[in-house]
């Protein structure tokens, strides 16, 4: 099985599994973990130009939990802030990486001014950097937001600026807010990027409702986690083919299985950042392993067969199957709750006696909200049988798009 695979401007790795940057790849020490865990690389936390962000708070993490029932969510809230090194600093860290550990180490840097921009990409290029990664979100968020239109602009100017700087392979990073993602990659590619990385982690804000204040020290902070997977595969899929460059998914990977689902849907590498935070390096290796199993589950030999696999059967709207298959259907598991009745949108599911529900088929669309929901997991979609067509709008509304007969 061969896993090996390309990053930035042909860069070598044996496998497409990477750090991103963050505090877990601060240090050699860090780079070391990550080394030993079997990850192929590490993106080193970031250099900002602004020395205040090189201070964290105390404390800077938090794990929010979100409990309502059967729907439970988490998110890491973060308020980590940039390398506390100053350039120098960062460079002799990068040097010593560079001696000290056998995978790929990539810098990240973001600034505020031109002069700097130049001066940090050659710096992290002296120190022997394998590649560099633009942080292009955070001084966006800071100083343009204001400026819808900015964001164009700003993205080809800055990697423009760092391309004539350097020789080095250049990754650019998308912000995750923005209404296009497509054309900002496309741009970045246009302006010179070797690679292009979706998404930077997401800005937001909790609030503590007593105090009627933000948590933590008031101000916003970046989330992160599971949920946010399935934004970042969403916008991988549309950049898939979109880009001739490189895709490195950064964003909501867990499991082997995430990571497994960012391949599918095109990105070249992916790149792990909370998992590490909240399972330990261990999680890498867990990733790892559990990607040659899938593969081998599978008869993969690289990674070539099936990237952007998923990408390449992903339907129009037009072409989505609309024609209702199937019925919602109470089982013998059932404990009478009554959820079903309650969230139904049809009013499908209706009272047999106490505690005693059954379905209305000829009113059910099979939507499937009813499913998941269930606390006793009775609930189950079942086909329709043959020749059935149901009495409601599913049937009239397949007829007039497709001219078609239903059945």
């Amino acid at each position: 099985m061969d896993l090996s695979c390309r990053y930035a401007r042909g860069l070598a790795l044996p496998h497409p599994l990477l750090a991103a940057s963050a505090g877990t790849t601060e240090s050699v020490e860090r780079l070391a973990r990550a080394e030993e865990a079997g990850l192929a690389g590490a993106v080193m936390k970031t250099l900002f130009e602004d020395p205040v962000a090189r201070r964290d708070p105390a404390p800077m993490f938090a794990l929010l939990e979100h409990n309502a029932g059967r729907v439970r969510s988490s998110t890491f809230y973060c308020h980590e802030q940039a390398s506390h090194r100053d350039p120098q600093a960062y460079g002799e860290e990068i040097r010593r990486a560079k001696e000290q550990v056998g995978i790929a180490v990539i810098g990240s840097i973001a600034c505020m001014t031109d002069e700097a921009w130049a001066e940090y990409a050659r710096v992290v290029e002296q120190a022997g950097a394998d590649a560099l990664e633009l942080n292009l979100s955070c001084p966006f968020s800071v100083h343009l937001t204001d400026k819808l239109d900015a964001l164009p602009r700003f993205v080809t100017h800055v990697i423009e600026l760092v391309c004539e700087a350097v020789r080095l392979p250049v990754a650019a990073k998308l912000t995750p807010q923005m209404s296009s993602p497509t054309q900002i990659a496309r741009l970045m590619e246009q302006a010179g990027a070797d690679a292009v990385v979706p998404f930077s982690r997401f800005p937001g804000l909790d609030v503590d409702v007593e105090a009627e204040a933000p948590v933590m020290h008031g101000g916003m902070a970046g989330h992160g986690g599971p949920w946010a997977l399935y934004y970042v595969l969403g916008w991988i899929a549309h950049l898939f083919g979109q880009v001739s460059v490189p895709i490195s998914g950064s964003g909501g990977v867990w499991t082997a299985e995430d990571a497994v689902k960012h391949l599918l849907v095109g990105a070249d590498t992916v790149q792990l950042c909370t998992v590490l935070y909240l399972q330990g390096y261990e999680a890498a290796t867990a990733a790892l392993q559990g990607l040659q199993e899938w593969m081998a589950g599978k008869g993969y030999t690289s990674l070539d067969q099936f990237r952007g696999q998923a990408a390449r059967r992903l339907l129009a709207m037009h072409q989505v199957v609309r024609r209702q298959e199937v019925v919602a259907q109470v089982g013998e598991r059932c404990t009478g709750c009554g959820l079903c009745a309650r969230i139904c949108l049809h009013q499908a599911i209706r009272t047999e006696g106490e505690r005693t529900y059954r379905v209305v088929a000829e009113e059910c669309t099979g939507c499937g909200l009813c499913v998941d929901p269930c606390p006793a997991g009775a609930m189950a979609l079942v086909a329709l049988p043959p020749g059935y067509r149901p009495r409601h709008d599913v049937a009239r509304y397949y007829d007039v798009l497709t001219g078609e007969p239903y059945s």
